[in-house]
């Protein structure tokens, strides 16, 4: 008889992974399902619960693929990866474990990296949605035990953790954009601690249904002795916002990225890209980086890899960088207009899955059926970057 096939966590795994501990990690998705988007360092074996092995494979086939060694089998749910390792139990490997939930909870992962300030009384966190590179963030004020939440995702109850654990609670939620790449936790999170949700002034134009409170270029927020200062940053979203953070700590969204800017075809189209790369190229050059060298940059996003690996840093690690390191380094800040233009409209990546209907979700027009279908809109890392 076959044993009961231990379940490992997400957390579990991640930790695994970041030790380069040895068991296999088998992903028994499709191919295509695979190649588009899968954990760093993991094989595939197409099976299917009832069907079996694909059509190119056979059990030889796999034997040599998995070695002798521990293997970690995982799925888009965990139900195919269990008959997968019950199967391999049947014949003879003793030591078979399955991802619990699978992707869709791998996808949910999340890890906190506190960021460095001048001012001891100010508290900022960089909360990574591992999978997705979503980055969010808490901002607060430990002598005045409140938190201004920026940008959170649909689990949004892992910001709120973040300020209850420093002794703060949330007083501001704060969205810098429409987002195309996952489901906002924004509106939600407001509710829930019945604090203000803030969009930028000109969300107007994108039809959102939710209840907000616009943000104008200039307007200043204070938690406790801290200013907040809104900086319009259209480009990337006609409503994009960014946030100075007591003159140094700079949340730019999707303005711009660490290794990249945003792109700008998501809400204009491929037909009018052009005229947000001229709207983002006005706000980096007449307003980001006009700022002082020493801002440091915290992004809305990191790009992901298809294997899962982050573009800058690794997971848990704070993404980040200063203007000055941007400016020498990144090539796009060194473009001219025309060139800058040319080099966001010829060359777009992939757009991210299911993101009209994602945009949809997020201005308040279209409501998920229930969280299978919400955490299928959101699989996959983001595409965000030009």
């Amino acid at each position: 008889m076959c044993a009961l096939l231990h379940q490992t966590t997400v957390e579990e795994l991640a930790e695994s992974l970041d030790s380069e501990a040895s068991a296999t990690v088998v992903d028994t998705r499709p191919a295509e399902s695979f190649d588009a988007w899968h954990v760093g360092g993991a094989v595939n074996v197409p099976y299917h619960p009832e069907d079996g092995l694909g059509d190119d494979w056979d059990w030889d086939r796999v034997e040599e693929r998995l070695g002798d060694g521990p293997v970690l089998a995982l799925c888009g749910k965990g139900i195919t990866s269990t008959v997968f390792g019950l199967e391999l139990q049947k014949r003879g490997y003793e030591d078979v474990s399955v991802l619990k939930g699978g992707m869709q909870e791998w996808s949910k992962l999340y890890e906190v990296a506190e960021v460095p300030t001048d001012d001891d009384d100010l508290f900022v966190a960089q909360i990574q949605r591992r999978a997705k590179g979503c980055l969010g963030y808490v901002v607060g004020s430990r002598s005045a035990g409140e938190a201004f939440v920026v940008d959170p995702t649909r689990q949004h109850h892992e910001f709120e953790l973040v300020a209850a654990d420093e002794g703060m609670t949330v007083s501001r939620v704060f969205d810098t954009h429409v987002h195309a790449d996952h489901i906002s936790g924004g509106a939600a999170l407001a509710e829930r601690v019945a604090a203000p949700y803030h969009l930028g002034e000109r969300a107007a134009e994108r039809d959102v249904a939710y209840d907000y409170r616009p943000v104008e270029d200039g307007e200043t927020f204070s938690v406790g002795d801290v200013e907040v200062e809104v900086l319009a940053a259209p480009g990337h979203t006609t409503e994009m916002v960014n946030f100075l953070v007591g003159g140094e700590l700079l949340l730019s969204g999707d303005t711009l990225f660490v290794e990249s800017v945003g792109r700008t075809e998501l809400q204009f189209g491929d037909d009018d890209a052009a005229r947000g790369a001229e709207l983002l190229y006005e706000t980096l050059h007449e307003s980001i980086l006009e700022l002082p060298d020493e801002t440091r940059v915290l992004p809305g996003h990191v790009t992901v890899a298809e294997d899962g690996a982050y573009a800058v840093a690794s997971p848990g690690e704070l993404v980040s960088a200063t203007l000055g390191e941007l400016r020498d380094e990144l090539t796009l800040l060194g473009l001219d207009e025309s060139e800058f233009v040319a080099r966001l409209t010829d060359e777009t990546p992939e757009k991210p899955s299911n993101y009209e209907t994602v945009i949809a979700v997020n201005t308040g027009r279209e409501t998920p059926e229930d969280e299978d279908s919400a955490t299928e809109l959101e699989l996959g890392p983001n595409n965000c970057a030009a």
